[in-house]
């Protein structure tokens, strides 16, 4: 790691010990929540039923499960900029990670005046199709452009977080957004689904082997072509967005050569990128623990992203984690014990 980026992250875990009033509280609600299809949901498969259910223990603390209804929920920062940002939890597509990885993401980006969307996608481990998160993830993109002068954003300033599997998902709706993923349903599926700009955390970019070791693989094997059609390195091409990726050198889950194969891939097609591989962090770690060297990387993030004139020009705001007990309030979920430990 440079000595610039060793800087960075300390710089980022001092600010995280200063307080910050949250853009979005505990108990505030979504500003807006959009339902994804307008009637049953395209691909098929019988899908879960019940209420939603929020992990209380384990790895799976504060991820959510048990998805009948894919949605988009917006939130509104005080003071909104035009950029909105696409944020999809990970969890091996079994579980959503909600808690430890999404909420503290669209905090700090809400305290920058982006608007954060969160995703809540149909899970293959929950009985839907292996194509349904990926048909959620386009359809997503082109509700946000659609509504995009109702909800006070700049249709060409939409980009997509993903997190693990989330970043796998992110990273297929960056490179296969015109592949018809379902049949159109209405005048927003005109849109383009294509991201402006893309920022994958440690995402689960590959599907083949020797790599194919992930709990992403065993839900999308359903699909006979499920390590062709979803993994990134594959369908990058010269109109991918700009596209920030970072993982760490001691994943245990993403080895770090996937990471590198999948820089080499951008380059190879000319698209603006960069990557950020840290020495220490793990899998899994979200905003980044403060005084950890991965808590530089929304610093980064939003340092790239401005040089492309999709953030705003300055950052009066640090990002911040949040434990998972200070997660939103949900109603009608249940509560769910999961020690999974592979959970991307």
């Amino acid at each position: 790691m440079s000595r610039c980026s060793v800087f960075l992250a300390a710089l980022a875990g001092l600010f995280c010990a200063v307080a910050m009033t949250p853009a979005i509280a505990n108990d505030v609600a979504p500003a807006q929540t959009i339902a994804l299809w307008p009637g049953t949901p395209p691909g098929g498969g019988s899908g879960p039923r019940g209420a939603e259910r929020m992990g209380q223990s384990g790895t799976g603390v504060g991820a959510v499960s048990n998805i009948s209804r894919p949605r988009i929920e917006i939130y509104k920062p005080a003071r909104p900029n035009g950029t909105a940002v696409l944020l999809i939890g990970g969890g091996g597509y079994f579980r959503i990670g909600i808690g430890h990885e999404v909420m503290p993401t669209a905090r700090w980006l809400a305290a920058l005046g982006v608007t954060p969307v969160v995703l809540y996608y149909r899970l293959p481990g929950e009985g839907w199709t292996p194509a349904a998160p990926f048909q959620d993830g386009q359809r997503a993109m082109r509700i946000l452009r659609a509504k995009a002068g109702e909800l006070g954003i700049d249709p060409k300033r939409i980009g997509v977080i993903g997190f693990s599997a989330g970043g796998n998902l992110a990273g297929i709706v960056a490179t296969r957004f015109a592949h018809p993923f379902y049949a159109p349903v209405d005048a927003a599926d005109q849109q383009s689904a294509r991201p402006d700009f893309a920022g994958l955390i440690y995402p689960v970019s590959t599907l083949q082997a020797p790599y194919a070791t992930t709990r992403s693989v065993r839900e999308l094997s359903a699909q006979p072509d499920a390590a062709t059609a979803y993994t990134i390195q594959l369908h990058v091409g010269h109109d991918t967005p700009p596209t920030f990726v970072t993982d760490a050198v001691d994943d245990p889950i993403v080895n770090v050569d996937t990471g590198l194969s999948l820089f080499a891939a951008l380059l190879k097609q000319h698209v603006p990128a960069e990557l950020h591989e840290f020495e220490t962090g793990g899998h899994g770690w979200g905003l980044g623990k403060p005084g950890t060297l991965v808590a530089a990387w929304p610093r980064l993030f939003a340092t790239w992203a401005r040089s492309h004139g999709f953030m705003p020009a300055a950052a009066s705001a640090s990002p911040f984690a949040v434990s998972p007990q200070e997660t939103p309030a949900v109603k009608n979920r249940a509560a769910a014990d999961d020690g999974d430990t592979d959970d991307n």
